[in-house]
């Protein structure tokens, strides 16, 4: 009884008020206990991530991952933290929109960023970050970035600092 108590209290301490659906997030119980507090793990099956608050308890974001033959797993660590960004398409994909500008500029509603990029590493090739279609979360549509709601990639940007690690699994 104590437990669930402190679970709803961490809960409430935990989430911001007023979330529409779409950005709804929760804090859960995490069956897998290999991950400290401040850990960020994908699962691109659930297309889902987690960051790890407590041992056991994680919040949960629902995302976009990569299409097929873009996702990836492995172990980055947050490398480079940006509001608003600036985006410049990477030669993949510009190959396959050629008719994307070179740079559209942060805050552009055009900016497929949103909001906060969280840049992963080494590398940078990928990034956790906002979007600026909120209809992909939840499918496969990325180049192997992972998209999330703009309310929820300020939030998660909120929590993380340069050097988080980002564990992802299938």
């Amino acid at each position: 009884m104590v437990r669930h108590v402190a679970a709803i209290g961490l809960a409430a301490a935990l989430l911001l008020p007023g979330l529409s659906s779409a950005e709804a997030r929760e804090v859960i119980g995490l069956r897998d206990d290999r991950f400290q507090p401040g850990t960020i793990v994908i699962r691109t099956g659930e297309r889902r991530l987690y960051y790890v608050v407590a041992p056991g308890t994680a919040i949960r974001y629902t995302i976009a991952v990569g299409k097929a033959g873009k996702q990836w797993r492995g172990v980055k660590y947050v490398e480079e933290m940006q509001v608003d960004p600036a985006w410049a398409p990477p030669a993949e994909v510009k190959r396959d929109n050629p008719r994307l500008p070179d740079v559209i500029p942060g805050g552009s509603p055009r900016n497929p960023m949103g909001a906060r990029v969280i840049g992963l590493g080494p590398g940078g090739q990928y990034a956790i970050h906002g979007t600026n279609m909120p209809n992909t979360i939840g499918t496969a549509a990325s180049y192997g970035c992972f998209r999330m709601h703009n309310q929820d990639v300020i939030d998660l940007y909120a929590r993380v600092e340069m050097g988080t690690p980002v564990v992802v699994m299938p």
